[in-house]
């Protein structure tokens, strides 16, 4: 019947609109075959992009919330700034630098105790992906996402992050025991100046921490078939865009 349809057609037109009619006719018939035969619609790009997001982030979010999330993982340990490198130097020499160890894990502490805010905010920016978001992210590299949440996410994350990781440090202690190192330090002679903001260095190398984690959730949910846990997801990213 299809090729009934089309041969009537061509009859009737010159032989260059004909054959150019019937290469348009081709590209329809085949178009809707492979539609028929499994390729994947828009809807459901967006339905795995969301569903992969949505699980990935709040698997981050859930593991480095936990005690040594930061603390314990190399990747993304938080250090003591680079301001107080040379304090710790110098304490180390006359046998204190163990005070500078205790802050340092108060400061990886209150990056974990901050990380649960991320999730609400995970939840909204993937609810407000557009269709051009999805496809976006979807054609693009393995880190598409973790860029989109980045741009969306790091200002409002920082406003919500930062009251929690600053009342976690005085409550710790950390506050107190900063002041602690400072003042053996600054009872040293030749001790420098030292101006170091640590609500706001714990607030950033915690950001980075979870969108390093994000990145690699994402691209191992595109290239993962053990990542990969529903049919939905198999066939959205077991799919080649």
């Amino acid at each position: 019947m299809r090729a009934f349809v089309m041969i009537s057609i061509a009859i009737l037109l010159t032989a260059a609109a004909r054959a150019d009619l019937l290469d348009s006719l081709k590209d329809v018939f085949s178009k809707s075959t492979t539609d028929q035969n499994g390729a994947l619609s828009t809807e459901e790009i967006g339905k795995g992009l969301k569903e992969a997001l949505l699980v990935g982030t709040r698997h981050v979010t859930t593991r480095l919330s936990r005690t040594d999330g930061f603390n314990a993982d190399p990747e993304i340990h938080i250090p003591l700034p680079d301001a107080l490198k040379n304090v710790q130097s110098v304490l180390g020499h006359v046998g204190m630098s163990d005070m500078l160890d205790d802050l340092e894990l108060r400061l990886n502490r209150a990056a974990e105790l901050a990380t649960p805010k991320a999730r609400d905010l995970f939840v909204q920016a993937v609810q407000d992906l557009t269709l051009d978001d999805v496809m976006q992210i979807y054609k693009g590299p393995d880190d598409a996402a973790t860029r989109y949440f980045q741009k969306k996410m790091s200002a409002p994350l920082a406003r919500q992050m930062t009251p929690i990781v600053q009342q976690t440090l005085a409550d710790s202690g950390a506050v107190q025991s900063f002041q602690n190192v400072m003042k053996r330090y600054k009872s040293l002679p030749f001790a420098s100046d030292v101006d170091a903001n640590l609500t706001g260095y714990v607030v950033d190398r915690g950001m980075d921490g979870i969108f390093h984690y994000v990145a690699k959730e994402e691209a191992a949910i595109r290239k993962d078939p053990a990542k990969q846990t529903t049919d939905l997801l198999k066939r959205v990213f077991g799919h080649s865009p």
